[in-house]
């Protein structure tokens, strides 16, 4: 089918952004936001994609009515409100936008756990009532704490990342397998219950994870707790919250979502009645809440709706391949030179300038732009080594390299002489190579972890 021919119904409203570019794409667009379930099932028959928010549920009886329908987009990050094993059954293709706000959302669980921290809620309230009490509101420091991370997507990744400023070990529980990085270890469940000082949810809202924190869960905590919760308000069990705030075993309770939003997330309650668990969280110096914000910035507004775009292009014209051009040096590995005594400069180094050396150096730690661990190692060789071989400078320089293969491949195409064989170690490839003015360059595509 021709862009013209797949007809988009819009029920929600979105960014701008989403709609002209799907018309500037060729798509053509019908835009109906006020209309009931019922009256959107009546003509949906009609369309091939459907854009929503939260609006209502895609059911099976909303599915077996949308006979040409083959795509429908969220402009969100969890598709909780879509039955999506049925759609799925039916070939409909599922798109949801997590990376449009998983940046806003990691802001915003960070900005409630320092709040909660410092007291600033309680103690701005506080102040705004004519009370000046400064050992009431005397805080804790991030520094030196264990944060717990369940579901590292891109929630829990984007929350791990803004963690990185601060002196915390971060460990993360997720069912997938080997989704850990540098940003957060890794471990059972056991093992973040047994060491976790704070709590942080980033999981969608499934039979499995429906009512998930209840007493049981938060009872397996090793320490009392900070919990914070921006993923979904049924993942928590309010009146098991409270009763853990009020034994102490859970310190504090940042949540952006809570038990009794509505699917559409727009209202609170399904009743006008307030629980009586809820009147407890009102009154509570040791609650933060917000109204389901966490992803709602200005910012986020625009990339959700972009990336919304960005898929469905994708889904009909394929993905653009954009030609990607190989790093070549990312960093410094290392700086080798000559010396008379080796072990005496090493010590004078160590001495002077606070060097922590050993018998090759002194090694230098850092993370690039990932945040990642690499090291650059400062080396002094004995006058007579032939390492620096050809060259006879009294120097030589170790660059960081992405892919050493593949680089050599390219250095040699473009006429670079290559000195021997590229050779494997445990801690990484290296290769060398001549400058211009004869200073022999040594390559490295490093494997910094077995330093660690």
């Amino acid at each position: 089918m021709v862009p013209e021919e797949i007809k988009i119904l819009h029920i929600d409203s979105n960014h701008p952004l989403l709609l002209s570019q799907l018309q500037e794409a060729g798509f053509t667009n019908h835009e109906d936001f006020k209309s009931s379930k019922e009256e959107i099932e009546a003509k949906i028959h009609d369309y091939n994609g459907i854009v929503i928010r939260s609006r209502f549920k895609i059911d099976k009886t909303f599915l077996d009515k949308a006979t040409k329908l083959q795509f429908i987009a969220r402009v969100g990050a969890g598709l909780e409100s879509i039955d999506c094993d049925y759609a799925l059954s039916k070939k409909i293709s599922l798109i949801a936008a997590p990376e449009g706000n998983r940046n806003a959302v990691g802001e915003h669980a960070l900005g409630m756990l320092l709040s909660l921290f410092n007291k600033l809620n309680q103690a701005d309230r506080e102040i705004r009532s004519g009370h000046w009490n400064r050992e009431k509101n005397r805080g804790h420091e991030l520094d030196g704490k264990m944060v717990g991370i369940i579901g590292y997507g891109n929630m829990g990744k984007s929350f791990a990342k803004k963690l990185r400023g601060f002196d915390v070990e971060v460990l993360c529980y997720d069912i997938l397998e080997n989704v850990g990085d540098a940003n957060a270890k890794q471990v059972s469940l056991e093992e973040l219950q047994q060491k976790s000082d704070v709590l942080s949810l980033h999981i969608p809202w499934t039979p499995e994870t429906d009512k998930l924190v209840n007493a049981d869960y938060i009872n397996t905590f090793a320490k009392p707790f900070w919990l914070i919760n921006t993923s979904r308000g049924k993942n928590v069990v309010t009146a098991d919250l409270v009763q853990a705030l009020e034994t102490g075993k859970i310190l504090g309770a940042g949540l952006d979502v809570l038990e009794y939003e509505k699917l559409s997330f727009e209202t609170l309650f399904e009743e006008d009645k307030i629980p009586e668990a809820f009147q407890y969280l009102l009154e509570s110096d040791k609650v933060l809440m917000s109204p389901h914000i966490a992803g709602w910035t200005f910012e986020s507004h625009e990339k959700l709706a972009q990336t919304i775009v960005d898929k469905i292009k994708e889904l009909y014209f394929g993905k653009n391949a954009e030609v990607k051009t190989p790093n070549r040096v990312t960093g410094i590995g290392g700086f080798f030179f000559k010396s008379e005594d080796p072990k005496a400069l090493r010590d004078w180094y160590k001495k002077h300038l606070g060097l922590n050396t050993d018998d090759y150096g002194c090694t230098f730690w850092w993370k690039d732009k990932e945040g990642y661990d690499c090291a650059t190692q400062w080396s002094p060789f004995i006058s007579d080594t032939n390492y620096f071989s050809p060259s006879e400078k009294q120097f030589m320089q170790n660059f960081r390299v992405e892919n050493l293969e593949e680089l050599l491949v390219t250095l040699k195409q473009e006429g670079v002489q290559i000195i021997g064989e590229m050779e494997n170690y445990d801690y990484g490839k290296f290769g060398w190579i001549l400058d211009i003015e004869g200073n022999k360059i040594e390559l490295w595509e490093p494997v910094d972890k077995v330093f660690l």
